[in-house]
């Protein structure tokens, strides 16, 4: 101990303060696309178009904005592209992801948002999926 009751980092770990600085930072781990997806979901029910969305449904921005139909907004599309992603890439977790699910279908119907069937096609042709428009719940 360097004075009564303190001690030095280094003597309570075994180590010195070289070494604890030059200790290779640990990467981070793959981040599962589904929980992902889950964190980026607003409190609302809704997504936001925005590139992490989209780095989860293995697109760029770029690539989502432009296959967007014209009339519908940016959340709604989001939205619709997050339904479709977990309908057609996550089956096999749905008790996980259905609850969330519902709440975004029910954010999407309030917003009477014109051309829906237009962005589920368009979506799914985006993604490379063939899910229909009533799997969604919309």
């Amino acid at each position: 101990m360097s004075r009564k009751g303190f001690f030095k980092i280094e003597e309570a770990f075994g180590g010195s303060e070289e070494s604890a600085m030059s200790a290779p930072v640990p990467t981070q781990p793959h981040k599962d696309p589904l929980l992902q997806l889950v964190s980026l979901q607003k409190a609302s029910g809704s997504w936001r178009l925005d590139e992490d969305l989209a780095a989860v449904l293995g697109k760029t921005k770029e690539e989502v904005e432009k296959a967007k139909p014209k009339l519908v907004n940016n959340e709604v599309w989001a939205s619709i592209l997050a339904l479709i992603w977990l309908h057609g890439f996550k089956m096999d977790a749905k008790e996980e992801w259905e609850l969330l699910s519902m709440k975004a279908a029910s954010w999407i119907k309030a917003q009477n948002a014109p051309c829906q069937s237009d962005c589920v096609e368009a979506g799914n042709k985006l993604l490379g999926c063939s899910v229909k428009k009533e799997a969604l719940s919309l």
